[in-house]
């Protein structure tokens, strides 16, 4: 009997082999400065659409600090500004506007900046540190 060469039949592949994307990562060509600039600037745009002249910001400036900035000028051309710093702590949330004292969040507005401040960390890990 002799031996003849049988085909050998190749493995179909179960996955194709994916390409490589390149996607560019903003985190690794811009500095803190830059970064937390288009983190102030994306984070305004939680808030809706930002009226011509107005200028708004929202971030988490450190470590359980955020702050909302909001600057525009008025009917007479004078700047006006407003900026929030929330503070995070083990007993709440506390606000201080301006250079008043620190009041403590409650009831809806307590909700609003909890909604603000998980999908400012949605926007920064979807759009900014993907």
């Amino acid at each position: 009997m002799s031996r003849e060469k049988l085909p050998i039949k190749t493995k179909k592949k179960l996955f194709k082999k994916r390409r490589k994307t390149v996607i560019p990562r903003y985190s690794n060509s811009l500095s803190y400065a830059d970064l937390m600039n288009l983190e102030s600037q994306w984070g305004g745009t939680l808030f809706g659409p930002i009226p011509a002249g107005h200028q708004r910001e929202f971030f988490e400036h450190k470590k359980n600090v955020w702050i909302w900035y909001e600057g525009w000028k008025d009917q007479t051309g004078t700047q006006q500004e407003i900026m929030i710093r929330y503070e995070v702590r083990p007993a709440g949330v506390f606000k201080r506007v301006g250079g008043q004292k620190y009041e403590k969040l409650s009831g809806k507005e307590l909700d609003n900046f909890r909604i603000a401040a998980k999908n400012y960390l949605t926007l920064m890990k979807t759009k900014l540190y993907y």
